[in-house]
């Protein structure tokens, strides 16, 4: 069977830290799909199309890398693709408190599904796809915080 991983979020845009937390996660799966989440209430930063073609565009290197976006529960897209587990990154300890109840939830709606938690790396705490977003439509320097062949356009 494959050790297929659902990495769950919005990337928008992808981050340095969110590229650390996937990398660093290859040697534990076969496979890891980058599920870009879609929220019919809100409206994206960035288009779905560009952000797609980011994490492609980072992890072209990785063949075990796989993107896709949904809609829905994670945990009914994880039985669509046949995923047994749900990767989250941890920043701080209200992240933990956050996802251990989501990852809760999402084990009494899926049983099948364990959430795999890794820790942010001390010099990615602090970034996240808000505070890239900010400094973005503020006209500062956002190379600091997204990985290489990321070129975001501008507002």
């Amino acid at each position: 069977m494959i050790k297929r991983a659902v990495f769950p979020g919005s990337f928008d845009p992808i981050t340095k830290g969110h590229e650390n937390i996937i990398r660093r996660a290859l040697p534990l799966f076969d496979e890891i799909i980058v599920a870009i989440g879609l929220n019919i209430e809100k409206k994206g930063y960035f288009r779905l199309e560009d952000r797609e073609l980011w994490i492609r565009t980072v992890f072209a290197d990785c063949p075990k890398i796989k993107v896709e976006s949904y809609s829905g529960l994670t945990v009914d897209f994880c039985r669509e693709v046949e995923a047994s587990y749900i990767l989250r990154g941890l920043r701080t300890s209200a992240d933990f408190e956050f996802e251990r109840t989501v990852g809760q939830v999402n084990k009494k709606l899926y049983p099948a599904i364990e959430t795999v938690f890794l820790l942010t790396t001390p010099e990615y705490t602090s970034v996240n796809s808000s505070i890239v977003r900010d400094v973005h439509k503020n006209g500062g320097d956002v190379g600091l915080f997204i990985p290489e062949g990321v070129i975001l356009p501008r507002q």
